[in-house]
């Protein structure tokens, strides 16, 4: 399998006040795991900067023009309470929407089976009309649009699995029902969103997770809910918000995943990519904040990704 691997050097100079969990090391950890050996034969490519008409599928005019006058030509301003941005901010949030609308297109040119588009800042809290939860451009939204619009796609889905519910996915996917959204997330908690009883027009499943929950849990959840959903629906492309904050050592979620459940969820949902979209899956970083179980879970995501040694058990 070839897998592409789309990173910048700006995902390391948007800066955040120090003691803030959204931090520039997280991706350096991220790209030190993926210098091993084992990953030489990924495909590494730029991400390019992002096209406003792109964002401008997912977000609402004001809300690109309110992002934009919000960078600072030094130190940081603030969107909301935990929302910050540098003088470098813009730049690493456009490079994240130009990664995952470049793996886009390249997944659908098959000059790859699948890519990880390895930027931050995260994406999946971002409203149509609001920046929060360190989200500013909502990258797996506008890549779902750039499939829809450019390649033909009829029917495209996103797969979260970070702790936090992706609230601001939900938003842009609410009442269009070629769009699919499926979560699992710690519930109730940060954002507060994402009950059983949120489903748009019948394209949102919400799989909530209770404060301790674990791998018996988290996989019980996409076994009966996700994973059934997402093949009835039967997706032409597959986006994957894949966040590690449900990681057992990870202190901003209170889930106890570990790197075989990351393994295993990302196993299965290629299986069901190559059942109905040939393949085609574009995974995009969003959460994940203690350095090592980052480090460790990006890394056997990224493997599985590859088709490496099934690391679920």
């Amino acid at each position: 399998m070839t897998t592409l691997l789309y990173h910048h050097p700006a995902a390391e100079a948007h800066e955040t006040p120090p003691g803030h969990p959204e931090r520039s090391d997280r991706i350096r950890a991220v790209m030190k795991a993926l210098s091993a050996p084992e990953f030489a034969s990924l495909d590494r490519r730029e991400a390019p900067v992002g096209r406003e008409a792109d964002i401008l599928h997912a977000h609402a005019p004001e809300h690109l023009a309110r992002v934009k006058a919000a960078t600072p030509a030094e130190g940081w301003s603030r969107l909301d309470a935990d929302t910050y941005m540098s003088p470098a901010t813009l730049e690493a949030a456009l490079r994240c929407v130009g990664g995952a609308v470049a793996a886009t297109d390249a997944v659908f040119a098959k000059e790859a089976d699948n890519a990880f588009v390895a930027m931050r800042p995260p994406g999946h809290h971002a409203e149509r009309r609001r920046a929060m939860g360190f989200c500013f451009f909502n990258a797996v939204a506008i890549a779902a649009y750039r499939a829809r619009r450019k390649h033909g796609a009829e029917r495209v889905a996103v797969i979260d699995f970070d702790v936090h519910h992706g609230n601001g996915t939900q938003d842009i996917f609410w009442d269009d029902a070629s769009l699919f959204y499926g979560s699992t997330h710690q519930f109730p908690f940060y954002p507060g969103t994402g009950a059983r009883e949120e489903t748009g027009v019948g394209n949102i499943v919400n799989a909530p997770l209770p404060a301790g929950a674990g791998s018996k849990e988290f996989r019980q959840a996409m076994e009966e809910l996700i994973l059934p959903s997402l093949k009835r629906f039967s997706p032409d492309f597959l986006i994957i918000s894949a966040g590690f904050d449900a990681h057992r050592e990870d202190l901003l979620g209170g889930l106890t995943l570990s790197e075989p459940d990351f393994a295993w969820a990302t196993l299965r949902l290629l299986e069901q990519a190559d059942k109905s979209c040939a393949g085609r899956v574009v995974s995009v970083l969003e959460g994940g904040y203690d350095l090592a179980a980052l480090a460790s879970s990006a890394t056997v995501h990224v493997r599985a990704l590859m088709r490496g040694s099934d690391t679920s058990q």
